[in-house]
């Protein structure tokens, strides 16, 4: 009985920390987008910088994509599953090339 609540707390703290390095790199990422238009509105202001600016916003633009696509199809939801998928791979391949590990 003591294990679903210990796994129930690792989730609360886990969730805890995404949620707080979510909010702190929005705010971050926030205000220096805002310093930057505030900047690039100015006659003599960060104009220069607008197209890199906007590449950067696209290519993460993609990211959040692929990362949002990657969780609707499940790809995280077996980890570990590969990891031991190749080991059993490894050992079937030298199980046929007569090395036995065990010896």
């Amino acid at each position: 009985m003591t294990q679903p609540k210990k796994r129930n707390v690792s989730k609360i703290v886990v969730l805890a920390m995404a949620a707080g390095t979510l909010i702190t790199g929005v705010y971050g990422f926030g205000s220096k987008f805002e310093e930057f238009i505030r900047m690039a509105r100015t006659p003599d202001g960060g104009g220069f910088a607008l197209i890199p600016v906007l590449n950067y916003m696209f290519a993460t633009a993609g990211f959040v994509c692929l990362f949002v696509w990657a969780m609707r199809n499940g790809m995280f939801k077996d980890i570990e599953g590969p990891k031991y998928d190749q080991l059993d791979r490894e050992r079937e391949l030298d199980r046929l090339d007569g090395i036995d590990w065990k010896e």
